[in-house]
């Protein structure tokens, strides 16, 4: 790409296309990437200008094309009217810093077990039993979230298939 694009630059599709475009020059212009993607154009740019949203199909697309699966996963809880209430939001980092994460929100998952089947022993969740309950669904939800991260770090970086 030639120069980086002032109106766009904090676009998520428009930075993966710019970062696709350091790897193959076919994303140096909404052009190409367009007939790529089989889009037209103009709807490209309205996108990466965040006059319109995109299409679920197109979010797709474009992130097979730019090997950028963070782009579902944005679209999701960012733009998706069900996403927003239910999928979190991931960054990807580096392989290294990504596996720290998930061992580190593991690292109390016997804890979480045993507390997990204090609770559930008697089949109701006591008034003295939801802090602990509650703390079980933050930690579950950290470990998910890293495990997320790391899947999506997989499927860009050794192309694995989610």
């Amino acid at each position: 790409m030639g120069k980086k694009a002032t109106k766009a630059a904090d676009n998520m599709y428009y930075q993966a296309r710019y970062e696709a475009s350091k790897t193959n020059s076919d994303f140096s212009s909404r052009e190409k990437a367009s007939e790529l993607l089989n889009m037209d154009r103009t709807r490209l740019a309205r996108i990466e200008l965040e006059s319109v949203t995109p299409y679920p199909e197109e979010v797709l697309a474009m992130s097979k094309i730019y090997n950028s699966p963070e782009l579902y996963n944005s679209y999701c809880a960012r733009e998706c009217p069900i996403g927003k209430m239910t999928v979190k939001e991931v960054m990807i980092d580096d392989f290294d810093r990504l596996a720290l994460k998930v061992l580190g929100s593991l690292k109390d998952i016997d804890n979480l077990r045993m507390s997990l089947i204090a609770i559930s022993e008697d089949g109701i969740i006591s008034e003295n039993e939801r802090p602990t309950f509650h703390a079980i669904l933050d930690s579950l939800e950290k470990i998910s979230t890293n495990a997320k991260a790391l899947q999506l770090w997989a499927i860009k970086n050794i192309h694995i298939e989610e």
